[in-house]
């Protein structure tokens, strides 16, 4: 049996149906025990959003948000979307919908536990945090703290590996594609501008990476989803029909799509989970290096990423798709079955990113080519700096223990060396088997981070409760762990104790003089 061959049936095991149907039954769950928190909440998201700015350590809830979209936002929204509907038929758009507004919750869980046991990089001084972090931090006081720190030491491993090098040279291979068929573009040059813009982002760590995501995820949301308002307003007679279709068929009521119901809703399911990557563990990295006042302020923020990267990127892919009727959908999820529906799609058209294409030919004729190419230079290039961040978190976990500060510098800028070769060798050679070895890194991860979560969801739950309480009696929400029961919440612990110090020197007590018991920089 054969490398590839061995990869291959890992890959199929690891995201078999089993984990698609878990991550869904997991947003269930967490949606009933929030009491639909995604929904009644969304003023929430909103306000907390722009509710905060930069510090020292950390990054402003929108620059946090933008890291978290860079990763969540990537040539998935583009090609998957079109694949779903190949392969599931118009109803799949409505089942990944579905899946969006479950994933929210389950994003709002594991980003607010990042928060919570996040904890400050003794060399950077940057907040650090994520499921390797709270796998462990949870289970610290318990006797199970030796198996969940192996545990933990699994996560982390599988997503540097992944995020730092695997899963680079993939979407650097798709940017240099997309600029060699669109505008003729020499890969290795390509590969060039690439590499010395990731490692001039990179090297400026946590804050530029959101400078940059901060800039360019907006501009390239807003443009691509300005492009499908363009369309459906000019075929704005086909909205109606549109929306009709896809819940027609969503629910096999469509005739012509009848028989389809299971691979509507399979793809749906599928496509939603691997696009708004809720429950992945890649969101709570980047929530974690928010700078906020309660753990539950970030959640939100988070939770509102799975409507942005769903709801509203891959809904515009979907409109350009459908309202152009540049489609086709084939039986036996393969694009060597038969063909159940053409569309004005001419033959030829491989399933993927052509389906837009040919969408926006069908409006300017001649453009699709050029606005795809830079939509997935644009979403892959942000996707490659977000999968970087996840790597450079994890790595931060294993420098903890550490002593020599040399070594960790040393392995840190050996990462960011990796990531850049990385860019270099993904886009000039053919990725072969980095995509199955990136798939199986990530999907690992996503078993791990989705039992984790299951099982310390109690301080997520607490921290939720504790924000409304505050937010009912008036007042900024704080987040004080002892007072909610919540152990080897460090960070927290110091920074209350902190602030009752401070209130008290404001206020001339003698009291205040007291130490803080060396906790003043947890690790």
């Amino acid at each position: 049996m054969s490398f590839a061959t061995i990869l291959d049936t890992l890959t199929t095991i690891i995201w078999s149906p089993a984990l698609v149907f878990v991550c869904l039954a997991v947003g269930i769950f967490f949606t009933v025990s929030t009491l639909f928190m995604q929904i009644r909440c969304i003023p929430d998201m909103f306000q907390q959003m722009v509710g905060n700015d930069d510090s020292e350590s950390g990054v402003s809830s929108f620059k946090a948000l933008m890291i978290s979209l860079a990763g969540r936002v990537g040539v998935g929204n583009i090609a998957g979307v079109a694949t779903a509907i190949a392969y599931g038929g118009p109803g799949a758009v409505f089942w990944m919908w579905i899946v969006a507004i479950f994933g929210a919750a389950t994003s709002f869980m594991e980003c607010t536990l990042a928060q919570i046991y996040k904890e400050k990089d003794q060399d950077t001084g940057e907040y650090r945090g994520g499921p390797a972090y709270y796998i462990e931090k949870a289970f610290q006081h318990t006797r199970a703290r030796k198996f969940m720190l192996v545990y933990a030491i699994i996560f982390a491993v599988c997503m540097v590996l992944s995020g730092g090098y695997f899963l680079l040279g993939i979407q650097a291979n798709g940017v240099a594609d997309a600029m060699r068929n669109a505008w003729g573009i020499n890969v290795w040059l390509s590969a060039a501008v690439s590499a010395v813009l990731v490692g001039v982002i990179i090297m400026g760590g946590v804050k530029r990476i959101a400078n940059f995501a901060s800039l360019v995820v907006p501009f390239m949301a807003i443009i691509y989803i300005l492009a499908a308002v363009i369309i459906m307003f000019v075929n704005f007679h086909h909205i109606d029909d549109v929306f009709s279709l896809i819940f027609r068929s969503a629910f096999d009521r469509e005739a012509m799509f009848s028989g389809m119901l299971g691979s509507a809703i399979m793809w749906g399911v599928k496509r939603g989970i691997y696009s708004n990557e809720a429950g992945q563990g890649t969101g709570p990295q980047s929530a974690a290096a928010a700078e906020v006042s309660h753990p539950a302020k970030q959640g939100f923020v988070q939770a509102f990423a799975v409507y942005a990267g769903t709801l509203f990127v891959c809904s515009a892919t979907a409109f350009i798709i459908l309202s152009t009727d540049m489609y086709k959908v084939f039986e036996g999820e393969s694009q060597d079955g038969p063909v159940r529906y053409a569309g004005q799609l001419a033959d030829g058209v491989d399933v993927g990113p052509g389906f837009v294409q040919e969408g926006l030919n069908s409006f300017v004729p001649g453009i699709g080519a050029g606005f795809v190419a830079l939509a997935i230079v644009l979403f892959a290039f942000t996707t490659v700096l977000a999968y970087y961040y996840m790597a450079e978190t994890n790595l931060a976990y294993f420098n903890r223990w550490i002593p020599n500060h040399k070594v960790r510098v040393s392995l840190l800028i050996g990462l960011r060396v990796l990531a850049v070769a990385s860019v270099v060798i993904g886009a000039t050679t053919t990725p072969g088997n980095a995509w199955a070895l990136g798939d199986i890194g990530v999907g690992v991860t996503t078993w791990l981070n989705i039992i984790a979560i299951t099982i310390v969801q109690i301080p997520a739950h607490k921290a939720l409760w504790d924000y409304h309480r505050q937010k009912k009696a008036g007042l900024d929400p704080v987040f004080e762990p002892e007072k909610l029961g919540i152990k080897n919440a460090d960070f927290w612990t110091v920074r209350a104790m902190e602030e009752r110090i401070a209130a008290k020197r404001a206020a001339g007590d003698s009291d205040s003089n007291d130490e803080i018991d060396g906790k003043s920089n947890p690790q």
